[in-house]
């Protein structure tokens, strides 16, 4: 079977017990503050199995992309190094909300694998879970008794709790759980050892392929357990080990997942793929990284995650400068190679996951621009590296570090290269120095996240900000504390509420909540998965109290109108640029908003223009606006409403509309009732965010008005500065020239000062062995010119050193010219040389061999400098 056809088989089976096939959630985790991204299929259904929510069926499938390179799951280092792990990966999964629980998982699970798949049933094994006495947990002889049906009981293992009770995190939804592992061997290696001895084992070729997780408890903050309302089946198939398993592999890179990007890599490179792991087999693993690297970029990039230097986005900067090194390094490639390879991946898997057909050539222009990027900086990385000095043949271990953190070089690429030049490098120095950095980081990032107090049970969420700014009948369902870099947040979640929580790129609102006569201000609402948090100044009194829930009206209504601005600009870029020009990211608050897009060069001031005027146009329209809630999104596909690739979008969906021939798309975010209310749209700038992606700022309302005021009365300052010319642009481009023309005259005047200086210093050089020694201070005040004057004079003179002391706007500076030959024959370097003169003027400063200056705080250290620096020469 071909990968697409082991996919397929999955999902069909599935859908054959009643599951309903949904599609993967994007690759980026956005609402769930516990995660960077997706890494593993329940993460889209949390709220499911925490009881906010309830499915709107009780069984579905899917196969969900993941990424495991951050936090507790990172797999980031051991990749290319084994034949099985990955960054991005597909893992296929059925899941049961409260409905099948572990005798149909188990019996469906056997089905799939050796009668479906075909999968020789004696070389199955089965682990459960063993129990633990620490937790008070039995072992899981349930889920025995279901395996003895299909499996005799030595191929039943129990297992402990790390390898058998699955944990989402610290906190949350867990249960013990039952692996299903494979045997790969041969059966001449079979005979030898049995494979229930190598379970769990790390063996190469008895592996786990399957995970079925039965979620019974929800870990709390304080390590205990408690039992969930209802059980509920997680279960976790790799996509890429199990075509490893059904096409008789041994490692996953030589699947048909991998093989055709491998293969064009050898194309690429003219190198051939020996599918070696030996340490020596620097360009096998090469390859390996390349191709699962690319992946994960190509996926996250098409789900609307940039290359960025924080948060997500510079992970994924990582993994692929990583891939870059690896390239750059061990395949001989010095030029953009990564995006290269993305049409035979998406040839492969673009059917299945349109988004990236749909992309391609963005995210082609994008991953070629970064990878540019970093070249130059390894090149710069690799001058770095040259210019360390080592101690006793050793590369001290913050330089390593120096290089890893500036210059994005792995340690072993410095080992590398220090072998090369038979040198060592500090690696206990090295790993001090990340350990500090890491440390640094978990306390800057530290966040302790407290148990939620239940005061009411059994109710969900209901947002109700469409239609009303004020609740006065709420109560509170839960709220916890939250310790973030040591400083307290209080949460709150309400049964109704009528304040927006932050997502989709719209800031969350803010306003009062009154527990009975009792105020407490909210100072932001964020959205944990589907949960609206309010994040309040401190807890009330009395949490049992009815709560009267009010919005900042006037912060909502200014939001909103930046809101309904951004699907004005949108519309009006899809008709003046085309429709390329869609939605990379957004950020809208009161103030202003930013709208990302994909667009390959920058926009001309006329195209500028045009887009505001035709937002303008559309505002004075004072379109009302049509708003369709809870329409089926097959529906929303077929009505020709805008969509967003990264997005993730429920069975039902919302879609705002302003003119339906001008602009109409999918969104949960707050709006205006007609764009009359936006008042006036002006774009502040458009700039570029990544290879292929535009930014625009733009204001709206009062603070347009506002910015469009500042700029006329700075206008008028300006007139009045020229005598109210008629013409400004006229006047101010007058003195422009008259500027340039004062400034060559300048120029001039300062050359002919230092010629006329010339021939007096000439007179004061001081022969000095084979030196020609000039030292003087200088009535000049511009260094170019002192060290035009330097120049001309060590050219004419010939072995010479020449040292310059002057004062420019009450600041000292020196000057050092030295004859090249002299560098040579008498190991002169200007550079270390001015570093110690500068001492005596209270500075510092550097430069090479042959030429270097330095600035100071001390004008009388002048004539010391330049006495020090004879004796310098002398010595």
């Amino acid at each position: 079977m071909t990968a697409q056809e082991i996919r397929q088989a999955f999902l069909d089976f599935f859908e054959s017990k009643g599951h309903k096939i949904v599609p993967s959630a994007p690759i980026v985790s956005k609402d769930d503050p516990t995660l960077m991204f997706t890494n593993a299929g329940m993460n889209q259904f949390k709220d499911y199995f925490l009881g906010n929510q309830t499915p709107e069926v009780p069984r579905i499938a899917d196969t969900q992309k993941c990424m495991r390179v951050s936090g507790k799951h990172n797999d980031l280092e051991d990749v290319g190094r084994d034949g099985t792990h990955h960054t991005m990966f597909e893992m296929l999964g059925n899941w049961s909300f409260g409905d099948y629980f572990k005798k149909e998982a188990i019996a469906w699970s056997w089905e799939l694998l050796t009668e479906v798949y075909n999968i020789p049933k004696e070389n199955l094994y089965a682990t459960v879970f063993g129990g633990d006495e620490e937790e008070g947990l039995p072992a899981d002889e349930e889920a025995k008794s279901f395996w003895l049906e299909y499996l005799p009981e030595d191929h039943i293992l129990y297992g402990n709790k790390k390898d058998n009770f699955w944990e989402m995190g610290d906190t949350g939804p867990c249960g013990p759980c039952s692996e299903i592992h494979i045997d790969l061997r041969s059966d001449a290696r079979k005979a030898e050892v049995p494979g229930r001895d190598l379970v769990n084992m790390d063996h190469p070729e008895v592996i786990e392929i399957w995970n079925n997780v039965f979620i019974q408890f929800n870990r709390k903050a304080d390590g205990s357990l408690e039992k969930l309302k209802a059980s509920h089946v997680d279960t976790g198939m790799g996509f890429e080990r199990l075509c490893m398993v059904l096409q008789g592999k041994t490692v996953t890179y030589d699947t048909d997942v991998f093989t055709p990007i491998i293969r064009k890599i050898e194309a690429l490179t003219g190198k051939k793929y020996g599918g070696s792991f030996t340490p020596d087999a620097k360009s096998d693993m090469a390859m390996r990284v390349v191709a699962d690297h690319l992946r994960a970029v190509a996926f996250t990039i098409a789900d609307g995650q940039l290359p960025s230097n924080t948060g997500a986005g510079y992970v994924i900067r990582r993994i692929l400068r990583r891939a870059v090194r690896y390239y750059y390094s061990f395949l001989d490639v010095n030029a953009p190679m990564i995006h290269q390879l993305l049409p035979v991946m998406v040839a492969e898997m673009g059917t299945f996951f349109p988004e990236l057909k749909a992309q391609q050539g963005q995210i082609a222009k994008i991953i070629e621009a970064e990878e540019k990027t970093f070249l130059n900086t390894l090149e710069k990385g690799i001058s770095r590296f040259e210019s360390i000095e080592p101690k006793d043949g050793v590369i001290h271990g913050e330089d390593a570090f120096s290089l890893y953190d500036t210059y994005g070089f792995p340690i072993d690429l410095t080992r590398l290269m220090a072998e090369e030049r038979d040198l060592k490098v500090d690696e206990a120095g090295f790993e001090a120095a990340l350990a500090a950095q890491k440390a640094r980081a978990r306390a800057d990032a530290h966040k302790k996240v407290g148990d939620w107090h239940i005061v009411r049970d059994g109710e969900e969420v209901e947002f109700v900000g469409y239609d009303h700014l004020t609740v006065e009948d709420a109560h509170v369902l839960k709220y916890r504390t939250v310790d973030i870099k040591q400083k307290k947040q209080f949460q709150v979640v309400l049964n109704r509420t009528p304040f927006y929580a932050e997502s989709g790129g719209q800031a969350g609102d803010t306003g009062l909540l009154f527990f009975g006569e009792e105020k407490v201000p909210v100072i932001d609402t964020q959205k944990e998965n589907e949960l609206i948090i309010h994040i309040v100044k401190a807890f009330p009194e009395d949490m049992e109290a009815p709560v009267r829930a009010e919005v900042n009206t006037i912060r909502r209504q200014a939001t909103a109108s930046n809101h309904s601005a951004v699907h004005l600009m949108h519309a009006a870029l899809h008709e003046i640029l085309g429709e390329h020009a869609l939605q990379k990211g957004q950020n809208v608050d009161d103030k202003r908003l930013r709208f990302d897009f994909s667009h390959f060069q920058s926009m001309t001031a006329g195209e500028v223009q045009q887009v505001e005027d035709r937002v303008n146009a559309q505002i004075r329209r004072n379109i009302q606006l049509e708003e369709e809630r809870e329409v089926p999104i097959e529906e929303a596909k077929a009505s020709g409403a805008l969509m967003l690739f990264g997005e993730k979008y429920g069975e039902n969906v919302r879609i705002i509309t302003f003119d339906r021939d001008f602009s109409r798309e999918l969104c949960g975010g707050t709006h205006v009732a007609a764009t009359g209310e936006i008042g006036l749209f002006k774009i502040l700038s458009e700039s570029a965010v990544a290879a292929g992606v535009r930014r625009i700022e733009a204001v709206t309302a009062d603070h347009a008005a506002t910015y469009i005021q500042k700029e006329l009365d700075a206008l008028q300052d300006v007139r009045q500065l020229l005598k109210s010319p008629k013409d400004v642009a006229k006047s101010v481009a007058a003195l422009q020239d008259e500027n340039k023309a004062l400034k060559k005259e300048v120029e001039r005047l300062r050359t002919e000062q230092a010629n006329a200086l010339k021939g007096g210093l000439k007179e004061k050089v001081e022969t000095i062995g084979e030196v020609n020694f000039l030292s003087a201070k200088l009535p000049l005040d511009d260094a170019n010119a002192i060290k035009t004057l330097a120049y001309q004079l060590e050219e004419e003179l010939g072995n010479a050193f020449i040292i310059f002391g002057a004062v420019a706007n009450s600041k000292p500076q020196l000057t050092i010219v030295i004859s090249k030959s002299l560098t040579e024959s008498h190991g002169l370097h200007a550079g270390n040389m001015i570093r110690e003169l500068a001492k005596a003027i209270k500075g510092g400063g550097g430069g090479q061999p042959f030429f270097a200056s330095a600035g100071g705080k001390d004008a009388n250290g002048l004539d010391k400098a330049l006495a020090n620096a004879r004796d310098l020469v002398l010595g």
